[in-house]
């Protein structure tokens, strides 16, 4: 794939981040997904939004990654939150069961007004 991922916090709150993805999820870019979200997780911030208005593409690698992200936003009594997802992403989602698993909402607006109310207890 060519295009390069972007990723970008556009709001933090206390336990709640919302971090921005646009580009292709793939093979090359997946892992920096990962690893950007998992900092964000760590710095204090378990309840995560991803918005992914701007994803043009997601492969197997970006579905492994959306795992990643769940599995330890969940470690530290956290959430994973996925906001504005592209029509053909949400299709793939639902054909590989991810969409059960996680939480998904038309914006941004909608999954901060979903979002737990709860605060994680300390590890």
């Amino acid at each position: 794939m060519t295009d390069d991922l972007i990723l970008t916090i556009t709001h933090t709150d206390g336990h709640l981040a919302i971090l921005s993805v646009g580009g292709e999820i793939d093979i090359q870019t997946a892992p920096a997904l990962r690893e950007e979200a998992l900092a964000v997780i760590t710095q204090g911030h378990p309840h995560l939004i991803l918005d992914l208005t701007g994803v043009t593409f997601c492969d197997s690698s970006g579905f492994n990654a959306l795992i990643g992200i769940m599995r330890c936003a969940m470690a530290t009594n956290g959430s994973l939150t996925l906001a504005a997802i592209p029509d053909r992403l949400l299709r793939m989602l639902d054909l590989t069961g991810l969409s059960s698993i996680m939480p998904s909402y038309p914006d941004t607006d909608a999954a901060m007004n979903a979002r737990p109310t709860t605060t994680p207890e300390p590890a």
